[in-house]
């Protein structure tokens, strides 16, 4: 897949809830945009019922476009590193199953390569005693996810704060991260 024009580029990251990887990156300067979807199943156009059900080889995953002169690809993986559990190969926090399992889908080979590294660095770090199991694989079709999805932080705040305390990211990237989360 190929970047979208000079000013534009593209990033897609999964991490769980779809919900709750939009804000990190939406507040960043640079990110143009944040879209929520589906990628790496092997069904084409999946809603999000057929998505939770498993069936579908999907996860639910983030496309950010962004502008490469504004921030870079290697700023926007150490976002998404803090955002997530990378040793947890069964889903992220409460979500559970393999369309909440964590991955970077490359768009490039200069993506794929910065990703590699980080993802070293992140292990060779000793921050976490469990193994790093992202995943770093190709790019496949990314699906956007229903309308109701997109910016559910912002169009249901009292529901997504509610949702989001209780699944234990929030006490989990503050015990791993501290002062440093994102």
């Amino acid at each position: 897949m190929e970047q979208n024009s000079a000013v534009t580029a593209r990033a897609i990251f999964a991490g769980g809830c779809f919900w709750c990887m939009e804000p990190p990156f939406a507040r960043l300067v640079g990110v143009q945009a944040v879209v929520s979807g589906y990628i790496g199943g092997h069904q084409e156009n999946p809603t999000y019922q057929e998505v939770c059900s498993g069936t579908t080889g999907h996860t639910e995953a983030i496309e950010v476009s962004y502008d490469p002169d504004k921030i870079s690809y290697a700023q926007l993986l150490e976002v998404f590193w803090m955002n997530i559990d990378p040793t947890d190969e069964s889903g992220q926090f409460v979500d559970r199953g393999s369309q909440y399992r964590t991955g970077i889908f490359y768009l490039d080979e200069g993506q794929k390569q910065l990703a590699e590294a980080s993802r070293e660095r992140l292990a060779a770090s000793g921050r976490f005693s469990r193994p790093i199991v992202t995943e770093i694989v190709a790019a496949a079709h990314f699906y956007p996810a229903e309308d109701y999805h997109q910016g559910y932080c912002r169009t249901h705040p009292v529901d997504y704060k509610f949702y989001r305390y209780g699944s234990g990211r929030d006490q989990f990237l503050g015990k791993v991260w501290g002062k440093d989360e994102k």
